[in-house]
């Protein structure tokens, strides 16, 4: 279901279109199905037992609706009908989750019309100044597009909008925190860069109390509710502050996917399109800037791990470069985490690492964690240009090893290719 959203408008009647839910499953398809193609995955990484996201493009198929195709696995004789969505964009494309157990899957796609609609898995709640992502009546995302205010007697300066928090696991805990007394500027997962150079001057989007810019919400593009994923596409503004005037330094584009929760965990994938509406803009080398995780207040230095595609542990982490980054710890007597990804075609990558040290905030050794492509050099962003920054976050309850972080990163930055046979009329 795709919905457009613009500031203030609240539809009160939300329609699904283009995924398809199979509440059962069957033995065998319907022998009225015509089937319209083959389609055949070969995974190439040892198996973790791990469900990715695979996709295919489905006009060089057909242009038959979402709500007339089904998708079966095929195993010898036996057809399993596969949850799948249709990802209604200039380009439609099928998108399902493959378990890495098996390293060949056969399916068919088949014309069947007349199946049953029912409510998304993952839905998209928009209420007071928010939206929350949610399966199975579980939250597990939410976006904030109206300010936050910081607690009373606070300088207001410190407001925020357009970032994530709270980020649940698939247990239901918080591993993210925001307006920590320590930086009232944290906000969950956010992506503002501090020392920029723009219209002659530097400008600092991430130390809020400097009052120098900020970053902002500024409209919504899209919203998608279904049964494989759900996103949402937002217009954000970095805005810098001089002599009481405004102006936009930055102009970005953040789409945010979560997939469905499997065996303990999801996938989070932001995708970040950056443009310079007037002038150049260049991101000064700075130790910390970017995509940023303010953690919960439960991890300190006695019980939180580190532990990166390089082997770099908590002790030694900050400032090495990484694929990927496991981050856990134990929240509310569960133990709980994320995988940061980076994609292999973001600036600078492997990206910096910014670790909080043990002893960060008196020796308590809260967590923060932060891809930071600009730690070691500068980045120069020109108008008439546009800019990509990929992250992948898989969120987990209990054991997350570093074969399986590997596994997932492998399979974000080479999603297995999908070759489809497309059967004769």
């Amino acid at each position: 279901m795709i919905i457009n959203l613009k500031l203030g408008l609240r539809p009160s009647v939300i329609k699904r279109s283009g995924t398809l839910l199979l509440l059962f499953l069957m033995g065998s398809a319907s022998t009225h199905a015509q089937v319209l193609a083959t389609l055949r995955v070969e995974l190439d990484h040892p198996a973790t037992v791990m469900e990715i996201p695979v996709h295919a493009m489905l006009d060089p198929i057909t242009h038959l609706p979402g709500s007339e195709l089904r998708l079966v696995e095929v195993l010898r004789k036996k057809r399993t009908p596969v949850v799948f969505q249709v990802d209604a964009g200039p380009d439609r494309k099928l998108t399902w989750l493959v378990n890495d157990k098996t390293k060949s899957h056969v399916y068919e796609l088949r014309h069947d019309p007349g199946q049953k609609q029912n409510p998304p898995e993952i839905q998209a709640i928009k209420e007071h100044g928010s939206l929350t992502l949610k399966s199975e009546n579980k939250n597990l995302l939410r976006y904030h597009f109206e300010p936050v205010y910081p607690p009373d007697g606070i300088d207001t300066a410190f407001k925020r909008s357009a970032f994530i928090h709270p980020l649940w696991t698939p247990n239901g805990q918080e591993i993210t925190r925001i307006q920590a007394p320590d930086h009232y500027h944290h906000y969950g997962l956010w992506n503002p860069w501090t020392h920029v150079l723009f219209g002659g001057d530097t400008v600092d989007f991430w130390n809020l109390k400097s009052k120098q810019g900020t970053v902002r919400f500024a409209d919504f593009i899209s919203l998608i509710e279904g049964d494989v994923f759900a996103e949402y596409a937002a217009l954000h503004e970095h805005v810098a502050f001089e002599n009481g005037q405004e102006k936009v330094a930055l102009g970005e584009l953040q789409t945010v996917r979560i997939y469905a929760v499997r065996n303990n965990y999801y996938i989070l994938d932001i995708n970040i399109e950056y443009n310079c509406p007037s002038s150049e803009v260049r991101l000064l080398e700075y130790r910390y800037g970017g995509m940023g995780w303010r953690a919960t207040e439960q991890w300190t230095r006695e019980n939180s791990k580190v532990l990166t595609s390089e082997g770099k542990s908590r002790k030694n982490a900050d400032g090495s470069k990484a694929r990927w980054c496991i981050v856990e710890g134990p929240v509310d007597g569960d133990n709980a985490g994320a995988v940061m990804m980076s994609y292999p075609a973001n600036y600078n990558h492997p990206e910096p690492l910014r670790i909080w040290p043990e002893d960060a905030n008196g020796n308590r050794g809260d967590m923060f964690a932060n891809f930071s492509p600009t730690k070691d050099k500068d980045w120069l962003l020109e108008p008439g240009k546009k800019y990509t920054l990929r992250y992948r976050f898989i969120v987990f309850n209990g054991e997350f090893t570093a074969q399986k972080a590997e596994a997932g990163w492998h399979y974000f930055a080479s999603p297995p290719a999908v070759e489809v046979i497309k059967n004769p009329k």
